[in-house]
């Protein structure tokens, strides 16, 4: 059975930062490609970052410049460095994979149970 399994999550001040990472020891990361997503309260779903088989991120215009998406290999951890971070952040942030990529929100393989980040103001 592979399990995604978020950490990080918080609540913190506009302006602040924080780190989620992505557990994942059953999964072998080089035959996927990873990425976060995010679900605000009653919205709909954003893809926020991906790393694809290669190592290449890519990122939504939302949070260009200020987050950053990395995978440790040997660890099989995958991460989200989060700064600057604005009330508009706030959402449950998801790690998932997927196997036919690019990473798409509508071709999910594994997903994990999330973690909420809360900014205020």
């Amino acid at each position: 059975e592979v399990r995604l399994a978020e950490s990080g999550g918080g609540s913190v001040q506009a302006g602040g930062s924080l780190r989620l990472s992505c557990a994942a020891p059953e999964l072998p990361f080089g035959n996927f490609c990873l990425g976060w997503f995010r679900q605000p309260l009653d919205k709909e779903r954003e893809a926020v970052a991906d790393i694809d088989r290669e190592g290449v991120p890519s990122y939504a215009d939302s949070v260009k410049g200020r987050f950053t998406i990395s995978r440790d290999t040997s660890k099989n951890i995958l991460s989200l460095l989060m700064n600057d971070l604005k009330p508009e952040d706030t959402a449950m942030y998801y790690c998932a994979a997927v196997v036919a990529c690019p990473f798409s929100l509508t071709r999910l393989t594994f997903r994990g149970q999330g973690t909420q980040v809360s900014v205020s103001l």
